[in-house]
């Protein structure tokens, strides 16, 4: 398996490459209202609105205020492309990740070690844990970078199955 790695608040992490599209330089983004801290907003990549997120934000939990302004000249946009989970439709999705030191593409075959990926309900984005040569590395799983709502939310047509009709979304 490939893996682009990058670092996220200083901390070395990856995604299989194999979602990745393209890395662009940090683009401006328009704020969506109301979203989380960590939705950036939405930028148009290729004739498409893409939803942007902040990964630093999004893995500092609901602080994001803990890793804001860290925007350096290192600050790049992935550009991945995934299926919406478990919703038996060929409606792929697109977010642009914001991380730091986008480095390289690398093997994950080349692993000295690997711990299995936590089972953690509130972080469920975060893969296994990988030693490359010297270093430890956090594999993130794109598809469950957002919650299932937020998800249907901003990409209403993935979220549609064959399977009768859904289930309107409340707030609590």
């Amino acid at each position: 398996m490939q893996i682009l790695t990058f670092t996220i608040a200083g901390q070395p992490c990856a995604i299989e490459s194999r979602s990745v599209i393209e890395v662009l330089p940090l683009v401006p983004a328009r704020p969506i209202p109301l979203m989380p801290d960590y939705v950036r907003g939405i930028f148009t990549y290729r004739g498409r609105l893409v939803p942007l997120i902040d990964l630093g934000r999004r893995f500092a939990g609901g602080n994001g205020a803990a890793v804001a302004g860290r925007e350096r000249l290192s600050t790049r946009v992935i550009v991945v492309e995934f299926l919406a989970p478990g919703e038996g439709t060929t409606e792929s999705v697109r977010l642009g990740l914001i991380a730091e030191n986008v480095v390289s593409i690398r093997s994950a075959d080349n692993a000295d070690s690997s711990i299995p990926a936590l089972e953690l309900g509130h972080a469920p984005f975060l893969g296994r844990l990988l030693r490359l040569g010297g270093e430890t590395v956090q594999m993130i799983v794109v598809d469950r970078l957002l919650p299932r709502d937020l998800l249907t939310g901003l990409f209403p047509a993935a979220a549609k199955t064959d399977d009768g009709p859904q289930e309107e979304l409340r707030a609590p």
